[in-house]
């Protein structure tokens, strides 16, 4: 039987402040205790107490991300569980959620789910959840993949980009709801309607202007408008993903106020790169929706610091190199989509043309900038993925009785993105060749440690959620 394991530091997360303390971890994973530093002594002399002590880095909870694409089965030459939970690991995420596109087959039944689990067996360093998807015709599907434990549920209001994955239309999107309506569920929505975007015959399809003149701010304010005025008549939580356009922040503010079910996420890209910056032929920064300008990022921040947007999180969505375009930079041809899941979790990157922030580092350095604090970190990549997807009862904080799910970071390391650093299958990145302030030493799963300073010390042992207690949610 595994001992039970101590971990100290002088600069724990609890309740938003630090403590000098210790957390102690029983055999199955579990807080069972957090300890000040007064406390500790008397289990330094328990033979069945293992002692991890850090000294001062920050232990933290994990990072929860809850948009992440992992592509397998079917796809597994973008991404697999196996690299897409190191790369996770590698940047201290202790939880992801898997979308459920780009895997073949896709998660919208109970038969493609189960195929997803038996690929997903034996392979992952973290733990992970499941997104359902909403398509055409799978209406009688839904409830048994709610029963089967999927957290919540994503559909397209605009085509996917994979066809096997079509997007829904006002009409399947009410049927979805009528089945979803109280129970708990939530629905996702990639919140962008076609229509209003072109570019002209003889524009330059390596210059980012071009793929932006196609993906403009009313594709996200017409779907976002249709969404709320839906979740207005039906007893649903709604989720909004991937929110790039700051235009839309006064009709989410005015549907909040109103009371109406809504979440909302963005994503580090968002916060960090502005489409000024972007190189020519740089298709490794294509997504949708699109990276917009500098104003668009102020003011995503402000939201942020106001409380009006919800979580961050990294909507990784890798390919191959060749659906990136690289060689032509063909914007217009690039698959859309940032890998990001590794080094959007850990650190500041410091690109040649521009500051970029990300994620813990960026919360760590640049809230100073934007009014908030350390804590907020927890808040927004944590306790708020969590609490979207039913999982905040277990993970998301340091407290008794919580899963052991920590990282621990070095907030003044620098390191440099290399290719041989990155954990995810394919090193295409915005981030590589950066230099990236604050290094993660430790991340910690349910009480097994499994990166400790760049190297990956057990097996996969990361479980697969299915059945989730959801209540008390959004």
């Amino acid at each position: 039987m595994e001992p039970n394991k101590l971990f100290i530091s002088e600069n724990i997360i609890v309740d938003n402040k630090f403590l000098n303390g210790g957390i102690l971890v029983n055999n199955a994973g579990k807080i069972t205790k957090v300890l000040r530093h007064h406390e500790i002594a008397p289990y330094k002399k328990c033979q069945n107490v293992e002692i991890i002590d850090v000294g001062t880095h920050v232990i933290m909870p994990g990072i929860v991300d809850s948009h992440v694409h992992v592509n397998e089965p079917g796809r597994t030459d973008w991404e697999g569980y196996e690299t897409a939970t190191r790369a996770a690991a590698a940047g201290g995420v202790t939880t992801i959620v898997d979308m459920p596109l780009n895997s073949i087959p896709p998660t919208t039944t109970l038969h493609n789910f189960k195929q997803k689990l038996k690929a997903a067996q034996g392979k992952v360093y973290v733990d992970v959840a499941f997104w359902g998807g909403v398509i055409p015709g799978n209406q009688d599907d839904l409830m048994d993949l709610i029963n089967a434990g999927v957290v919540g549920f994503k559909c397209f209001m605009c085509e996917s980009g994979v066809e096997e994955f079509p997007c829904v239309n006002k009409e399947q999107i009410e049927v979805a709801m009528k089945i979803l309506e109280n129970t708990d569920s939530v629905l996702a929505f990639h919140a962008e309607l076609d229509g209003n975007g072109s570019a002209a015959s003889n524009d330059d399809s390596c210059q980012y202007s071009t793929f932006l003149r196609t993906r403009p701010a009313s594709m996200e304010i017409n779907a976002i408008k249709l969404i709320i005025e839906l979740a207005r008549n039906y007893n649903v939580r709604v989720h909004i993903v991937h929110l790039s356009t700051a235009d839309a922040l006064p009709i989410i503010a005015e549907a909040k106020k109103d009371g109406v079910k809504l979440t909302v996420e963005t994503c580090h890209h968002y916060l960090s790169i502005k489409n000024e910056d972007i190189p020519e032929k740089a298709t490794q920064f294509k997504c949708t929706p699109p990276i917009r300008d500098l104003t668009n990022l102020n003011l995503l921040w402000q939201a942020i610091k106001n409380g009006l947007l919800d979580m961050v999180v990294s909507d990784h969505s890798p390919c191959t190199s060749d659906l990136k375009c690289l060689e032509s930079g063909n914007f217009m041809q690039a698959w859309g989509g940032i890998s990001s899941l590794q080094f959007g979790n850990k650190n500041i990157v410091k690109l040649g043309f521009a500051l970029v922030l990300i994620d813990l580092s960026l919360f760590w350095t640049q809230v100073k900038q934007h009014g908030l604090s350390i804590f907020d970190i927890n808040k927004y990549m944590t306790y708020m993925p969590a609490k979207l997807v039913g999982l905040h009862n277990v993970k998301g904080q340091i407290a008794t009785n919580y899963d052991a799910d920590f990282v621990i970071w070095d907030p003044h390391s620098i390191i440099h993105v290399e290719p041989e650093m990155i954990q995810h299958k394919n090193k295409i990145t915005p981030y590589l060749g950066k230099n990236l302030y604050g290094k993660v030493l430790k991340t910690v799963v349910r009480g097994h440690v499994v990166y400790d300073n760049e190297k990956f010390v057990n097996k996969p042992n990361g479980k697969l959620i299915q059945n989730v207690i959801k209540d008390e949610i959004i």
